[in-house]
């Protein structure tokens, strides 16, 4: 069953980036920079182009719409209930 599921996951990958120009690992890595740093999508851009990649800062903000969602989705698919209860110490 476990192969079936990962089997699953492998074709959705592959709709995902279906049609697309550029790798998905290039996709991928853009985004992945976009988030985890305070960099623009011009910056972003000059990167790409020093590693011989040409690809335009409003691909790169598209990217970044489409895919953040799902990799979220992805990421954290059972968020945790916090507790409704609190309590503040008297310091």
């Amino acid at each position: 069953m476990r192969a079936v599921r990962g089997l699953a996951v492998q074709q959705n990958n592959k709709n995902l980036f279906k049609g697309r120009q550029f790798t998905a690992e290039t996709i991928l890595w853009s985004v992945r920079w976009c988030l985890q740093f305070p960099i623009s999508y011009r910056d972003l851009e000059h990167m790409f182009s020093d590693r011989g990649i040409q690809v335009d800062h409003t691909t790169l903000f598209r990217w970044i719409q489409a895919y953040v969602p799902e990799l979220e989705k992805r990421i954290r698919p059972h968020p945790r209930m916090g507790s409704s209860s609190w309590r503040v110490d008297e310091t």
